[in-house]
């Protein structure tokens, strides 16, 4: 058996790491006090919707990251057609924006009062909201529409890398045997970046429960949300770790999925040819379509906010953002 070797970085790793781990165990402690009054309170009460829009969430989420990132990674890099190299770096900055802010500015223009919901009552003669229909941003969709709007460039990015370093050989093969683009990417491409895809969805599963702006502001309720609102609001710091406890076990259960994911890549990298394959050219209506796939969530995610936010500043006060402090908004803080 091979001694342990110790150096001088041993003992600082293993110190960083203890600091790091302190408020996981400070955690996990907590399971052992007792807050059965409490508890009974939050299982009579709010326990059960706290797993049921947890779970809806990342449901929902998970769908539409993967749907998203997927599909914009294999048009980028296996596919040619006007724009792709500028779609190429321009998917991936919405990861910039914060999903809460994409939150506040969505709802201020598409609520009742917003210009889009006014705008539809003037040219349609509608008096008041008992004469159509809207759908509700402030709402369970609502926070899974702004959520995958921010977190599909964590698919993207990890798929678009294995897209590229395929073997090439294998998708030239499938081409030889008659396999089209659509063919090739759901029997050859797909299968083979399906570790790099799951570990993107992970990571963009544990940034959907960590997040607490976006769902307070939209009024849903989850594992975020109940922490706060225990420890805050019932005055139960101990019964809010509990229930930080439970949230660790999806999060676990994420991590576990990860590491299986990357264990088997081994598997499906059959080359060491990394060379390019040929790339589809798009022309038409197709690449109309590839043009329109990559341009909405680049607009909605970052664009349209990113101009809405610069072109009517007085969304910020409105808000809740200080104008000199640039602090946290009031809702998160309050």
């Amino acid at each position: 058996m091979k001694r342990l070797q110790l150096n001088f970085w041993t003992p600082m790793t293993l110190a960083i790491a203890a600091l790091i781990a302190l408020p996981i165990f400070s955690v996990l402690g907590s399971v052992f006090t007792d807050s059965g009054e409490i508890w009974r309170h939050l299982v009579e009460t709010v326990l059960g919707r706290y797993v049921f829009n947890s779970l809806w969430l990342m449901l929902g989420v998970g769908v539409g990251v993967t749907v998203v990132g997927v599909a914009t990674a294999w048009l980028v890099t296996m596919c040619r057609f006007r724009g792709q190299s500028f779609w190429e770096v321009l998917l991936l900055l919405p990861l910039a924006a914060p999903a809460y802010l994409l939150a506040y500015i969505y709802t201020d223009i598409l609520d009742y009062f917003g210009w889009v919901q006014r705008f539809l009552r003037l040219i349609f003669g509608w008096q008041s909201a008992q004469d159509y229909w809207f759908p509700e941003v402030r709402s369970l969709g609502g926070a899974i529409i702004m959520l995958i709007l921010v977190l599909y460039p964590y698919v993207y990015l990890l798929a678009r890398v294995t897209f590229l370093e395929q073997s090439v050989t294998t998708l030239e093969a499938s081409r030889a045997l008659g396999c089209g683009p659509w063919k090739s990417f759901w029997a050859i491409a797909l299968p083979l970046a399906r570790p790099a895809i799951t570990a993107g969805l992970a990571l963009a599963l544990m940034e959907t429960l960590n997040d607490f702006g976006t769902v307070q502001y939209f009024g849903v309720e989850t594992f975020t949300t109940g922490i706060y609102r225990t420890w805050f609001g019932l005055g139960a710091p101990q019964a809010a770790a509990q229930l930080a406890a439970v949230l660790m076990l999806f999060i676990a259960g994420l991590l576990v999925l990860e590491k299986w994911s990357r264990h088997q890549a081994q598997y499906y990298q059959t080359s060491n040819n990394y060379d390019k394959p040929q790339a589809y050219e798009l022309q038409g209506w197709r690449a109309g379509v590839a043009t329109m796939t990559c341009g909405i969530p680049v607009f909605l995610g970052l664009l349209c906010p990113s101009v809405l936010f610069w072109k009517w500043p007085s969304i910020v006060p409105r808000r809740g953002f200080g104008h000199s402090s640039g602090s946290l908004p009031s809702i998160v803080l309050s």
